[in-house]
């Protein structure tokens, strides 16, 4: 899966417009939704319908509102409702190349400071003979904290609520921390970062911190 997706990069998954917008929108958040991988199914006897632009966008602070028009103005193709989505996809796929020891994608997804500060524990992981063994449960809530456009840089703030089930394994494949019968609830908050005036749609994770 992390193949695949590493193909499209986050092109496929970050902040670009449906080809045919009046279609239905698929996997978009209703105002009373509780966010996450799964949703629950609409009852049988709702009858389809195409989601409106403003139905479908999440709620946002107004300073917030503030900077997603301005990214918006500099890049017509951008739409905050799939940006929202894909940052969850790519939250999922930093986080199991992380664990994996990925480098490789790591490198893809991510600035260079970044990227030095997720290589750094995992050559100090591998130095210890430890490995991890976690799982993504769910994303409980992705939520835009911020956003803003700063000399053709759009920055996009997104604090995640997660459930993840960690264990750290020795050398010898021994569980020495964490249990993957107990999901512990992950804070964080990322910043997603891309010019504007580039040619590559691409966004990279640029900044993270505890939520």
């Amino acid at each position: 899966m992390i193949a695949v997706f590493l193909g499209l990069r986050l092109y496929s998954v970050l902040g670009r417009r449906a080809e045919h917008e009046e279609e239905p929108v698929p996997h978009r958040f209703e105002p009373k939704d509780k966010p996450g991988i799964s949703q629950a199914p609409q009852a049988a006897q709702a009858p389809a319908r195409a989601v409106t632009e403003q139905e479908a966008k999440p709620d946002v602070l107004p300073v917030v509102e503030r900077g997603v028009q301005s990214i918006i103005a500099a890049d017509r193709g951008f739409d905050i409702v799939s940006f929202l989505e894909g940052a969850k996809g790519a939250y999922g796929m930093i986080l199991e190349a992380y664990w994996q020891g990925d480098k490789e994608t790591l490198r893809e997804l991510c600035d260079d400071s970044v990227y030095e500060g997720f290589a750094s524990a995992i050559d100090a992981r591998d130095e210890a003979g430890e490995t991890l063994d976690n799982k993504l449960i769910r994303i409980e809530d992705a939520t835009i904290r911020d956003a803003e456009l700063e000399r053709k840089e759009a920055r996009i703030t997104v604090r995640f609520l997660a459930d993840i089930a960690a264990v750290t394994r020795d050398s010898e494949g021994t569980v020495v921390a964490g249990s993957l019968d107990d999901a512990i609830e992950s804070r964080d908050i990322w910043t997603f970062a891309r010019r504007v005036d580039s040619r590559t749609p691409d966004w990279q994770l640029v900044e993270t911190d505890e939520g």
